[in-house]
């Protein structure tokens, strides 16, 4: 089976998270020489195949075999490839099938390796994530089974194929403030305690506020402002309730605790609730680890591109790695049709990208 064959194969299976749609029997299949472990939680299934050619490292690549609904506004069936004008149209051709089917290709390919070569593979990152990779994780964790490094071939690039590998990720914190008054009319504000009175002379300092400044890898952690509302929508009544919703996506140098804090002297004297909730947790694979080194290398060698190492972005399964105090990074394709209508890909950035993890692997049989 070719490398195409291999692609177009994964993206005809209607893998609409949590299905796989039979996908996970076909990719054992494939690597029909591993060995396959399920960990199958409620309506989520997760496949891990390993293969052990030696006493050395655990490299795993992991990703997602499920895909989000195709929608509408498509120029052709989102679950049958199309070829035009350079470009193979469907929905996971970026997000993230290629990665998939490129470390498939990778992982088939090796003959011998100084190690344990894994996939770990969940039908469920697209969702709510909360019976995927998290479940393998704690399953390898309770076998002595933890890989020493993972790659996530999420699409990581930007302008150009090679041009970004994900070093870490930043957290996300979400909060509800509710702000509590008392209604009145608005001819008689003297007797009533307006809530959007109160909240503005504050917003200032809490749209866009950076709660600390960054550094090389992190943008600095920012208040988003994602929703206010208050009173009935009419002229002559000022509200007694107000609720502000926002989001910060925190760095290794703002906590939930710090956010709290900054909340709660900001809005001082004032009658409000406060409630947060972390959505997940910001990590960071050490800069001098082998993997980042070879990784980039690797890009670089098939690319000529020296690939910035980034943080930037949403959540992804790479957070759990960091988590169990795995050595992770991400890297896949260019991620400027994910989620959309006519989902496309250049074919060359898969085989690039199934080189890129070819050569990865022999490096690690270079030490």
């Amino acid at each position: 089976m070719t490398l195409k064959e291999l692609f177009y194969k994964l993206l005809r299976f209607k893998s609409i998270t949590p299905d796989d749609d039979g996908s996970f029997e076909f990719i054992k299949s494939y690597l029909k020489d591993f060995k396959a472990i399920h960990v199958d939680v409620e309506d989520t299934k997760n496949l891990i195949l390993y293969k052990t050619f030696g006493n050395g490292i655990h490299l795993s690549f992991a990703g997602h075999i499920d895909v989000v609904p195709a929608g509408d506004k498509w120029d052709s069936d989102p679950f049958e490839p199309m070829q035009k004008d350079g470009f193979i149209y469907a929905r996971g051709t970026q997000d993230m099938k290629s990665g998939v089917c490129a470390f498939l290709s990778a992982c088939k390919s090796v003959e011998k390796f100084n190690g344990t070569l894994s996939t770990l593979l969940t039908s469920d990152e697209e969702g709510d994530a909360k019976h995927g990779t998290i479940e393998i994780l704690k399953y390898l964790k309770n076998h002595d089974f933890l890989p020493d490094a993972v790659v996530v071939a999420e699409p990581t690039c930007d302008k150009v194929f090679g041009d970004s590998v994900k070093v870490g990720r930043r957290g996300s914190i979400n909060g509800v403030i509710e702000l509590f008054g008392l209604q009145g009319h608005a001819a008689y504000p003297e007797k009533a305690k307006n809530t959007i009175h109160q909240i503005a002379p504050l917003i200032n300092k809490l749209a866009g506020h950076f709660l600390d400044d960054g550094d090389e890898f992190f943008a600095p952690s920012q208040i988003v402002l994602t929703d206010i509302r208050s009173g009935h929508e009419v002229t002559n009544v000022t509200p007694g309730h107000l609720k502000l919703m926002f989001n910060v996506r925190n760095s290794t140098k703002t906590t939930k605790q710090d956010v709290q804090n900054y909340i709660n002297e900001t809005l001082k004297g004032l009658d409000f609730k406060l409630s947060l909730s972390q959505g997940s947790f910001p990590f960071m694979t050490n800069k001098n680890s082998d993997l980042i080194a070879k990784m980039t290398k690797a890009v670089k060698e098939v690319t000529n591109i020296t690939p910035k190492h980034s943080t930037a972005g949403g959540t992804s399964d790479a957070r759990f790695m960091g988590e169990f105090g795995i050595d992770v990074v991400e890297f896949g394709t260019k991620n400027d049709t994910i989620h959309a209508p006519n989902e496309r890909i250049d074919f060359t950035e898969v085989e690039k990208l199934e080189k890129i993890f070819s050569l990865l692997v022999n490096k690690y049989n270079e030490n």
